[in-house]
């Protein structure tokens, strides 16, 4: 299943994500940002499981921006 969010206050526009039936990360695809970083952080979340995508990433920010 594929999931799309439109990013609100970052440099980044939107997020798509797509997941296994297991729920693993098997892609992620960020439009717009720094495009060097936004491959590496893709590259380190493919193969987990979303949930704990969303436990190492929730609360960081960039500057005074969540991400």
């Amino acid at each position: 299943m594929t999931y799309e969010r439109r990013n609100k206050g970052t440099c980044s526009v939107m997020t798509k994500v797509e997941l296994n039936p297991d729920h693993t990360i098997e892609s992620v695809e960020v439009l717009g940002g720094c495009n060097g970083n936004l491959k590496g952080i893709s590259a380190l979340l493919t193969g987990l499981r979303a949930e704990d995508a969303i436990r190492r990433l929730k609360g960081l920010t960039c500057g005074s921006k969540h991400t």
